[in-house]
């Protein structure tokens, strides 16, 4: 468990303690008092400031979300205009994987589910996958996919079905990923041959 440092605002802090306690504990686990003790703030200060447990779980996804596709535009920023091989690809699309929080990514995948269940959490999912297709579109450009609309959602498909494996084992970054994402390339590349 990671104890939000009380320097923050204690906004801030109620959220990064929410997200940490979906990633933990999933979205059933989110309960005022939990988030209250992990953010060091009152349960005044808490309803204070959100009117209600949707809000603040909304909120503190809509957060994760914007920082994660912040990291992202960065990503595919970078790539504009650059020729890339399979391998450092396949290493960039590793260095993402790895450069996430184990309790950011489960999170993720808790907002998925939640956001089939709850219409208002369904942009904040949209927003989330954009902003992964952004990245794997500008990946397959570097690459020279001569037409990559149709593989961004395979690829994302692929990285969040390994990501979820590995989340759910407990296990490494699994070294297959960079070999399953070169066949997906070279089938791309090959359909336009």
């Amino acid at each position: 468990m990671t104890v939000v440092p009380p320097a923050a605002p204690a906004r801030e802090r109620m959220l990064r303690a929410t997200l940490e306690i979906i990633g933990e504990d999933g979205i059933g686990g989110v309960t005022n008092r939990a988030v209250a003790a992990r953010a060091h703030v009152s349960l005044g200060s808490l309803t204070y400031h959100f009117a209600s447990q949707d809000d603040l779980l909304r909120e503190s996804l809509l957060r994760f979300v914007t920082a994660e596709a912040e990291r992202l535009e960065a990503f595919g920023s970078a790539l504009e205009g650059t020729e890339l091989t399979l391998e450092e690809a396949a290493a960039g699309v590793l260095q993402i994987v790895q450069d996430a929080r184990p309790h950011e990514e489960l999170a993720q995948f808790e907002l998925y589910l939640q956001a089939s269940r709850d219409p208002a959490l369904r942009a904040v999912a949209q927003r989330c996958f954009a902003a992964y297709d952004r990245a794997a579109r500008a990946t397959l450009v570097a690459l020279g996919v001569p037409d990559p609309d149709p593989l961004v959602p395979a690829v994302i498909a692929l990285v969040d079905g390994f990501e979820l494996r590995r989340l759910a084992l407990g296990t490494a970054a699994d070294e297959a990923l960079p070999e399953a994402l070169a066949a997906l390339v070279r089938a791309g590349r090959a359909a336009h041959a």
